[in-house]
């Protein structure tokens, strides 16, 4: 299975990207592809940016990207209780293409932040509309407090977290 695996945020040292990366390479038999945002450059969207130079080229090879791939794993972070801006601007411009973003593909939707709440509140926004998107959202899980229940070396460090996680990894292999 190819997976596609990103987190969504241009930050060099994302803890979503750890998280995503973690969980894509926990799905059995994966050949994972991590995607890095800060490798797509765009325009803030406006329609008067589309009319006058149409759609950055960057839109259409995130949407290549997805469509090249199995299933997607994306942690998403959380900026003022909504996405990130440069991930809600690629978002918003790949979607000038192709309403169906997500493309059918299976998705483990993913997000997490160094307060007690894990980035719930951009992970709820997303379980409601990435499915209107295109995704096949088979799993969901927040994981505050990445800086206390996630190591790099030993990965979800948290037993009912770590539980959880192998739960939705088993999900979004099926």
């Amino acid at each position: 299975m190819k997976v596609l695996s990103f987190g969504a945020s241009t930050s060099s040292k994302s803890i979503n990207r750890q998280l995503a990366n973690y969980a894509a390479a926990q799905i059995p038999s994966a050949e994972v592809t991590q995607l890095d945002l800060a490798a797509y450059q765009l325009p803030i969207y406006s329609s008067d940016e589309e009319e006058a130079n149409g759609v950055p080229a960057d839109a259409q090879r995130f949407l290549d990207s997805i469509r090249g791939h199995d299933a997607v794993v994306v942690s998403l972070a959380e900026h003022n209780g909504s996405y990130a801006a440069a991930f809600k601007n690629l978002y918003d411009w790949a979607s000038r293409l192709d309403q169906k973003v997500w493309a059918g593909k299976p998705m483990l939707l993913l997000a997490t932040s160094p307060g007690g709440r894990g980035g719930a509140t951009v992970l709820e926004a997303a379980k409601a509309t990435f499915s209107r998107m295109g995704a096949d959202l088979r799993a969901s899980l927040s994981l505050p407090s990445f800086y206390d229940n996630f190591s790099a070396e030993s990965g979800v460090a948290d037993e009912i977290f770590a539980s959880a996680l192998k739960d939705a990894v088993a999900l979004m292999a099926n």
